[in-house]
């Protein structure tokens, strides 16, 4: 297996609607995935394998201090090797390069290990407002 990773990589739509339906067992959506990364972020990371699409995270951001990991979504059949934590280390490195000071991430309690050991995230106090 040779993973190739691209920040601000050149994706379609269809592509990324279909890994994330792959990824979470969602019906594929059309959701407009440039138009939004383009206006709201700082960037974002591709995982190539063959020249498909296998993994992608979004780095959201404040226009300051402050990168946001979003999105991290890495294909079934390519989880637990390594791929999405690449993905989160691409995404820091970019996100240091453009003066960010802070990589923050929130993430379902299941993804735990992976954030923190596998990421090297660390806790802090966070508040959060379902709307």
């Amino acid at each position: 297996m040779t993973i190739k990773y691209e920040w601000r990589g050149d994706f379609d739509n269809a592509s990324l609607n279909a890994l994330h339906a792959d990824a979470f067992g969602t019906p594929v959506a059309r959701t407009d995935w440039r138009a939004r990364l383009e206006r709201h972020s700082l960037g974002w990371v591709c995982a190539w394998e063959d020249g498909a699409l296998s993994g992608f995270v979004n780095v959201a951001w404040d226009g300051g201090a402050h990168a946001f990991v979003l999105d991290t979504v890495v294909a079934r059949h390519r989880r637990s090797r390594g791929v999405g934590a690449a993905l989160v280390a691409v995404a820091a490195k970019e996100a240091r390069a453009a003066k960010c000071e802070w990589l923050h991430v929130d993430f379902e309690e299941h993804l735990r290990p992976f954030y923190f050991d596998a990421c090297g995230f660390r806790g802090t106090p966070a508040g959060l407002i379902a709307l």
